[in-house]
């Protein structure tokens, strides 16, 4: 029976120098029928060590990090199950709680996406929903049951695939970030209902996929592309004089920052700022040459 249900949905993991994750996922992925890691260039092995752990899966070695909107849209395309389960590979859940979540699926069958409640390592809840920022500011306690949302965190999703047809799935001049604000946008604009599910739970280690040999250099590019994907999302769903005020706030805020982070000599924070700010320096317009 639990075979049967499984075989009703992909389970999606985008790498990029995640070897180190891999174990965590084995549980999971060595019963799900159907998986699909697509792995952004990584240098660790992952997908040979993937390919090994889960004969049964498509790995996907792109000789380049197309990022992480990109690496899963070449995923999806390969899906042909009704539903498909994004995960990253810093997150962790149960076979249990994978199958509550396609039980609430087939009970809400309007829902477009539908995801867990994420906690940290140590059990405490994240705040991985909302309602759109460019709505309204959300308040109030968190929700006791199912609820419909308006922005869903990309770390754990489970999408109905025949309900993305009008929306599509990432936007691609997103590289890193931002993905998830832009689908989830997208979609409660087109009346497309996110549901999170408390009481289904699956253990996120925020930032803890990437783990390559140069860690100053991954916060660099956290900063580099939070800030770009920041200012692309501002010129989609808003306006260019927006994004350009935006800019300069960012630029000045951070230009007073920089001085104390290399003060405190925190070198991770200070390269993942330097990012930041070079991300705002080099951010050109979409559609200006």
């Amino acid at each position: 029976m639990t075979t049967s249900r499984l075989d009703h949905v992909t389970v999606v993991v985008v790498t990029h120098h995640s070897a180190h994750c891999l174990a965590d996922l084995h549980d999971l992925l060595q019963s799900c029928p159907h998986v699909i890691i697509s792995d952004n260039a990584s240098n660790d092995g992952t997908p040979d060590q993937a390919q090994a752990l889960w004969p049964h899966a498509q790995v996907l070695p792109h000789p380049s990090n197309l990022g992480f909107g990109a690496a899963n849209n070449r995923a999806l395309e390969r899906v042909s199950t009704p539903f498909a389960f994004l995960l990253n590979p810093d997150c962790e859940i149960t076979i249990q709680a994978l199958l509550a979540l396609m039980d609430v699926a087939h009970e809400m069958p309007e829902a477009a996406l539908l995801a867990p409640q994420l906690v940290g390592a140590r059990g405490q809840a994240e705040v991985n929903y909302r309602w759109p920022h460019t709505w309204w500011t959300s308040r109030g306690p968190a929700a006791e049951g199912p609820a419909c949302v308006g922005f869903v965190c990309g770390a754990a999703m489970l999408f109905r695939m025949d309900r993305f047809d009008a929306v599509g799935f990432f936007d691609e001049n997103f590289f890193l970030y931002y993905e998830d604000d832009d689908l989830s946008l997208r979609l409660f604009n087109a009346r497309l209902p996110m549901v999170v599910v408390p009481s289904i739970q699956a253990v996120h280690r925020s930032r803890g996929s990437v783990k390559g040999h140069a860690p100053w250099k991954s916060e660099y590019v956290r900063g580099f592309h939070h800030a770009q994907s920041k200012l692309i999302f501002e010129q989609k769903h808003g306006t260019l004089a927006q994004a350009r005020m935006h800019r300069r706030r960012l630029l000045w805020s951070t230009a007073l920052a920089l001085p104390f982070r290399a003060l405190l000599f925190s070198p991770k924070r200070f390269c993942r700022m330097w990012g930041r700010w070079m991300g705002l320096i080099r951010w050109t317009p979409h559609g200006s040459n």
